[in-house]
């Protein structure tokens, strides 16, 4: 992040058409996904797909919340960036603990529909990244959607290879393994986000 205060290019960037339209269709995207995930994740019973899921609503909320503060000055901006990186700790924090209650069961899940989902899902999430990767620097409303983007294709990736290991060995703990890795980069990227969100707040006060 730049040491200045938001210049007038950032702001007229933020609220271009283009960053408006890739918002669109990373929510559409992120919506549609969700539905699909909620409805694999309880067939196959994974938790890593369930972490998808919670993910993907998530996503849309967040795209949803920059639409609606996109023309916003970055007061707005930065405060509704700062709620996005709560609720990416809040979302990690809860993948934990479904995590935990996955061992306890200790059923595995079916791994043709996770197999079969993720890549359903990398594929719309690379297609979103690439969509949204000119907009990846600048405020931290900008970087959250970015860094959601990057973090799902991540995710994804993770999934297939969760589904693969469940596969060989019969077990859920690679499922597990990759839903406490997601949850681990959801708080750190949603920390990332909080500390820029904060520091934008903070020049705004000092009257940049």
């Amino acid at each position: 992040m730049s040491g200045t205060c938001c210049s007038a290019e950032i702001c007229d960037a933020t609220a271009s058409k283009g960053f408006r339209k890739a918002l669109w269709v990373a929510l559409i995207v992120n919506a549609s996904m969700f539905l699909v995930e909620v409805i694999g994740g309880e067939r196959a019973s994974s938790v890593s797909l369930w972490a998808d899921a919670l993910d993907f609503a998530g996503d849309s909320a967040n795209y949803a919340i920059s639409l609606a503060v996109l023309a916003m000055g970055l007061g707005w901006r930065s405060r509704a960036a700062l709620l996005k990186g709560l609720s990416m700790v809040l979302f990690g924090g809860f993948v934990l603990a479904k995590s935990g209650w996955s061992i306890y069961q200790g059923i595995p899940p079916e791994t043709m529909v996770m197999t079969i989902i993720g890549f359903m899902a990398l594929t719309a999430n690379v297609v979103v990244a690439l969509i949204l990767y000119a907009y990846r620097s600048g405020d931290a409303n900008m970087r959250s959607v970015w860094l959601c983007s990057r973090n799902d294709a991540i995710g994804n990736i993770a999934v297939i290879i969760a589904a693969g290991g469940v596969s060989l060995t019969g077990s859920e703990l690679p499922d597990v393994i990759v839903a406490i890795i997601m949850a681990s980069l959801a708080i750190h990227s949603g920390w990332a986000v909080i500390k820029q969100a904060r520091a934008e707040l903070y020049s705004l006060r000092k009257g940049c």
